[in-house]
């Protein structure tokens, strides 16, 4: 619901959201925006189906050729839609909108959520076998995230690629807390790692891949700007990162915004951005 293109969303409802700005209390002015900002607009009819069209023509006009893509578990009652319905739209604007795009559906689950209404949520899609991956995220100090652990491993014997959001606020150790508690397949966000040599060494050696959002980041008052951006610090000490979006809508920034930035600010080469590129379509 968050990741599509502005101008789209912004054209079907007929009128300029409100631009997201940050107080500097982090996920809770995310939370806000989305609250009191586009949630009255995204609970209207047919608003799901137009938000992911508008999520897939922002994969494809940063010329994604492999998309994960995360949708929260409790969306589809939120919206009053069946498990099979979410799924028939995702399915029919990736094919309408986007076919050439390798497609890989993600479930997302809140920490903010009890764990054991979060399974009621998952267990709703699972039969469907349609979903790749699953994603844990919202505040990170919300509960320990070794309430989650039941979760994962319900997802470990599905098959389902795990990761979480880890260190986007926290330190090095969350990081490695969350990696191996859950035993994740790779990190959303995980900057906090980058105070840490021994644990950065330790993600290099386990070839854990840390999904990285510069300008959210930045926004949510995390980092000051592209220049002190501790991802080459991460990468200098050999830890697999990639370049992602993080709510397009919100952060105004598709992921080619922030490889062009990232370069214009000297942080990367070309030859490094694209060596990143790579990381990003590797398992």
């Amino acid at each position: 619901m968050l990741g599509g293109k502005r101008s789209v969303i912004e054209k079907y409802y007929g009128k300029k959201f409100e631009p997201f700005r940050s107080a500097g209390s982090g996920i809770a002015d995310l939370n806000h925006w989305i609250g009191h900002i586009y949630k009255p607009f995204f609970i209207q009819p047919g608003a799901f189906g137009k938000a992911v069209e508008a999520a897939f023509v922002q994969a494809l006009t940063d010329g994604v050729t492999r998309l994960e893509m995360s949708m929260d578990v409790t969306l589809g009652r939120m919206l009053n839609i069946s498990a099979e319905q979410v799924i028939s739209t995702l399915r029919y604007y990736h094919q309408s909108v986007a076919p050439g795009i390798a497609f890989r559906p993600e479930l997302g689950f809140s920490r903010a959520i009890p764990v054991e209404t979060l399974r009621t949520y998952f267990d709703e899609y699972l039969d469907y076998g349609y979903f790749r991956s699953i994603d844990l995220y919202d505040d990170e100090f919300a509960q320990p995230i070794s309430n989650f652990r039941p979760l994962y491993r319900l997802a470990h014997v599905k098959g389902l690629k795990c990761k979480a959001h880890a260190g986007e606020f926290g330190s090095a150790e969350s990081v490695r807390e969350a990696v191996e508690i859950l035993e994740l397949d790779a990190v959303q966000h995980g900057i906090g790692a980058a105070g840490s040599p021994e644990v950065m060494k330790w993600l290099a050696g386990l070839q854990i891949p840390l999904n990285v959002c510069p300008t959210s980041n930045i926004r949510l008052g995390r980092v000051r700007g592209y220049k002190s951006h501790p991802i080459r610090i991460l990468a200098d000490h050999g830890v697999r990162v990639t370049i992602n979006t993080d709510d397009a809508l919100v952060f105004g920034d598709g992921t080619s915004e922030q490889y062009r930035k990232l370069f214009k600010a000297g942080v990367f080469s070309a030859d490094d951005l694209n060596l990143i590129r790579k990381n990003g379509l590797e398992d």
